[in-house]
This record gives C-alpha cells, sequence and structure tokens, in this order.
C-alpha cells in the first residue's frame, strides 16, 4: 500500500519579519480544555499551551531546539556531573514580585509531597534524597538548596544526559508559596492569582469558552514581545474550528479535520506539518475482565490495521505504531526505533494470528465473548478512529465492543481511578528523550494509568538511569519497552505529526515537537 506523506516544516514557523510590522491581538484556536493549570501538579498535554505561555523555568528551549537561558543567566556542572549550580538573573514574577531561588526550591519540594498530587513527581527521582522524601510523606534531607536568592543548586544520584531538557518541563517551574498556599485548588483558575514567570499573564479564565492573555510587562525579556493580546478560544470540533479560519475569525487553529489535510496542503499558505514526538494508544486494563488474559490484549492489539487507520481514517501522515516509544530520539547514535522487534504485531492486520489468540483465550470465533466497553474522551477525530477499530474487531474477530466518549474533565478521573476496560489515551513527549515515556510503566507511577507491574521492567528501567554508557542505557530502555509491548498492556495505533494553520501574517511564532505553541515572539504584519 502506498502511504503519501506531507513534506514535514520545520517546527519552528520562522518567516521574514520584513516589512510593516504592529504590535497587536491574535486569536488561537484549541480544541480541549484542561481540568489543571498547576505547573508542577499536572501531566495533562491540554494545558500545555497555556502553561507554556505564561511560565518559565530556569531554562527553556528555543525555536531550533536548542537549550537557551530563561530565567537563569548562567550556570555550571561540577566534573563528576552530579551537582548543577544556577545562577538567576533578575526576574520578577508577573506581580511585580521578584523571581528568587527559594522560588524554585519551594516549588520542587512541593512536587515530592505526596499529598500535593504532583503526576510527575518521578521526574525528580534523581535528586538525592527526593525519592525517599516521597515515599516517606515529607521525611528526609533532600539536596536542593537555595544559598541566596539568585543561587539554586540541587545534586543527583548519578549523571542524567539529559537533565538541562528535563528542566525545560513545567515540573521544574517555580511556583510561589503565598499565592499557592492562600489558595491550593483555586490559585490557577482566578486570573488574579495566577502569578507566572512567562511572557503573557491571564486576564480571563472563561470556562467552556476561552482563557485570554496580555503581554506580561514584568517579564524579564518584554521588550522581546510583541502582541498585546492573546485569546485561546476553545472549539472542540476541528471542523468548526477551520470553517472560524477560513472565514478570517481566527488567525490560528491548533489542529485541522483529516478530511481536510490533502486539501489543504495544496490550497493554503497557512497550513502546517509540524513533527511531534507522540503517541496514540489505548490501555489495557489487566485487572479487568476479559483484559486480564493475555490472549485477548494480544488479539485485540493483531486484529487493527494501522496502515487503514492512518491512510483511510486519519487520512495524515502520520506513522503506524508497533511499540510504544516514537521515532525521532536519538541516543548513542541511533534512533531508539532502529532494529525494534514487532512484538507479534504488524502494521496491517494479522487476522489470522489475532483469530488464533483469541480462540485460545477461550473465545473461538468471538463466541462467548463478554460484554466489554471502550472509553474515550469527546473528540471527533478520535470518536471516528475508534468506530474504525470497533468496526475492525467485529469484523475480524467477529467482537462487539461498546464505545463511550465523555468530556475530558469527566473522562481523565474515571480513567485515574483505573475501573475501564479499555481506555483511549496517548502520550506527549515532556522531554525529547525515551525515558518520557518509558518511565510511565513503573510500578506505582501516576501516569500508570492500567496500574501495570513488572519487577523486571523496573529493573530494567533503573539500570538505563544508573549507567553513564548512552549505549548501554539504550539497551536497557529497548529491553524494557519489549517487556512492556509483549505483554500488550498498551494498543499502540500511530505515532503523531501535528496538522494545523497559522496566518501567514504572523510570524515569529513556532510549535514545539512537545506540542507546546510559542507566542513570545510572535509578531503580526501589516
Amino acid at each position: 500500500m502506498t502511504r503519501h506523506f506531507l513534506p514535514l516544516l520545520t517546527a519552528a514557523f520562522l518567516a521574514s519579519t520584513a516589512g510593516a510590522l504592529a504590535a497587536g491581538e491574535l486569536t488561537y484556536v484549541v480544541n480541549n480544555e484542561s481540568a489543571k493549570y498547576d505547573p508542577g501538579t499536572t501531566a495533562e498535554t491540554f494545558a500545555a499551551p497555556i502553561i507554556g505561555n505564561t511560565f518559565e523555568g530556569l531554562v527553556r528551549f528555543d525555536s531550533n531546539g536548542e537549550i537557551v537561558p530563561a530565567l537563569a543567566e548562567s550556570w555550571t556542572v561540577s566534573d563528576d556531573g552530579l551537582t548543577y549550580t544556577f545562577t538567576l538573573r533578575d526576574a520578577k514574577w508577573s506581580d511585580g514580585q521578584p523571581v528568587t531561588a527559594g522560588d524554585f526550591e519551594y516549588a520542587w519540594k512541593r512536587v515530592l509531597n505526596p499529598a500535593t498530587g504532583a503526576m510527575n513527581a518521578a521526574m525528580l527521582y534523581s535528586i538525592v534524597g527526593a525519592e525517599e522524601a516521597y515515599n516517606a510523606a515529607g521525611a528526609g534531607e533532600i539536596a536542593i538548596s537555595a544559598p541566596d536568592d539568585k543561587t539554586l543548586t540541587f545534586t543527583l544520584k548519578q549523571r542524567v544526559p539529559y537533565m538541562m531538557q528535563l528542566l525545560t518541563y513545567t515540573t521544574f517551574f517555580p511556583v510561589r508559596q503565598d499565592v499557592v498556599e492562600a489558595d491550593p485548588e483555586g490559585w490557577t483558575r482566578n486570573p488574579a492569582t495566577f502569578i507566572g514567570t512567562g511572557p503573557f499573564r491571564v486576564t480571563e479564565f472563561n470556562q467552556g469558552e476561552s482563557v485570554v492573555f496580555e503581554k506580561n510587562p514584568e517579564y524579564y525579556d518584554a521588550a522581546a514581545v510583541s502582541l498585546d493580546k492573546l485569546t485561546f478560544r476553545l472549539i472542540p470540533d476541528p471542523a468548526t474550528a477551520l470553517a472560524a479560519m477560513e472565514a478570517g475569525d481566527v488567525d490560528g487553529i491548533e489542529s485541522v479535520p483529516a478530511p481536510e489535510i490533502p486539501r489543504l496542503s495544496v490550497e493554503s499558505d497557512a497550513f502546517l506539518v509540524v513533527p511531534a514526538l507522540g503517541t496514540t494508544y489505548a490501555f489495557f486494563n489487566p485487572a479487568q475482565a476479559p483484559l486480564d488474559n493475555l490472549n485477548v490484549r494480544k488479539a485485540l492489539s493483531m486484529a487493527i490495521d494501522r496502515e487503514e487507520i492512518v491512510e483511510f481514517v486519519l487520512q495524515s501522515a502520520d506513522i503506524p505504531a508497533i511499540g510504544l516509544v516514537p521515532p525521532g530520539m536519538t541516543i548513542a547514535g541511533e534512533d531508539f526505533t532502529e532494529g525494534r522487534d514487532t512484538f507479534g504485531l504488524s502494521e496491517t492486520a494479522d487476522v489470522e494470528g489475532a483469530k488464533a489468540a483469541l480462540a485460545e483465550a477461550g473465545y473461538p470465533d468471538g463466541e462467548g465473548f463478554p460484554e466489554t466497553l471502550y472509553v474515550t474522551y469527546s473528540s471527533p477525530p478520535i470518536e471516528k478512529l475508534l468506530e474504525a477499530i470497533q468496526q475492525m474487531w467485529k469484523q475480524n474477530l467477529n467482537i462487539d465492543v461498546d464505545i463511550q466518549a465523555t468530556e475530558w474533565q469527566v473522562f481523565y478521573p474515571e480513567v485515574q481511578k483505573v475501573e475501564y476496560q479499555v481506555a483511549q489515551m496517548g502520550w506527549g513527549a515532556d522531554y525529547p528523550h525515551p525515558m518520557t515515556f518509558l518511565d510511565n510503566f513503573v510500578t506505582g507511577s501516576p501516569n500508570n494509568l492500567n496500574n501495570w507491574s513488572n519487577a523486571d521492567y523496573d529493573a530494567a528501567i533503573a539500570a538505563s538511569k544508573a549507567t553513564g554508557d548512552e549505549a548501554q542505557s539504550l539497551a536497557e530502555m529497548r529491553k524494557a519497552e519489549a517487556i512492556l509491548m509483549n505483554d500488550h498492556v498498551i494498543l499502540p495505533q500511530y505515532h503523531r505529526n501535528n496538522y494545523m494553520m497559522m496566518s501567514p501574517k504572523v510570524t515569529g511564532f513556532w510549535r514545539s515537537t512537545l506540542n507546546v505553541p510559542y507566542f513570545r515572539d510572535a509578531v503580526i504584519a501589516e
């Protein structure tokens, strides 16, 4: 089967800014609304556009994917690679108070308090004392300190080659103790208390409608920010968003309807394809029948045609996925996915193999297969995808699986209870390293949303982190992925690209491979 790929544009859309320029207002459409905007505790992709434009940490990515200074003006790393010391620049919070090293120390130690409910506390476990403190509910010393207002230092248990990339993620952003503790549950929903360190500050939270920002005059590099006003407008249906874009009502949309991709790629100079480090998959719950049977999980995964999903359902340039980790991350000179096993899966459906696995599970030709529910969040493209998978299971295995869609704010808390049978999900990279995907399945991870646990997997991940040899680390990570995939506790579907639109009048805008749209340097040309 021939697969037609659109040419991939760079993640940065940085056209020439020659000509008359004007500060102004920009409206950008998002398709989903997050339930939580707390940078230290959230793991929701849908929160990234808001947090990414209102907060910065010690360092940030530039449009070329390089690490550059943000709130830190400089840093040093000890010869053994374990102790990092950052010197902060003169920066202020969006309410005018100075940013201090103590704000970072408070924020990171807050994440390591299990009562906070941080979803990515494990990102800090490489710091001496951090994991022990988390597991002991705050007891013990953590090697994070602020000897003065401008100096932050921390010490690692072992070298972490991707530590600087980690520091760009929201879990490492500072938050203000006085603001958080005055209203722990509500501070991120009130513009008056959503105090940040980034180029914009929120002026309105209109639930179900929009988030409105203004330029943050206290930002340390405010002179670089051109936009006076930025609005993220919520339109869940990409077709409706596209209509608004083509009518000139909005300046950009974060996604376009799959059937429109071929047309837009030819007709529109606003259409962009942005590479993404993301994998869309479903969780199988191995504690719920009939998914507690390995052969059932294997049959369901073998029975879907991933090529057909990409080419005819999504009508996209996405990549059929037979593993967890997407291509595009290089370790020791090799892409993680090079030479990867297939785990008994293929890009097309293996109907005979799937039937055999289902029969071995005790359901020959689907006979006696119990009632099964596949839950998802409300999203027209995702619901269309699930309907295609539902039909494949019916045609190839003679089984009926029901689909239930609910709004994200209802769906996600229910999935966290791990009481489902099959749940649609996926993961976008938090930092450009395979561990951002693999760490989620370590026993006890808050993002391990099917409560899967395997001691050999945990040991391989620990071994990968413990070695300073990149090739050995790569081998251990590949071993871990194989353990996960051979247990078929996820149903991999496709590795993602992002298909979006932005007015060609807007320059300096870029969207990272980590799926964050950045408006810091955006300019509207007259």
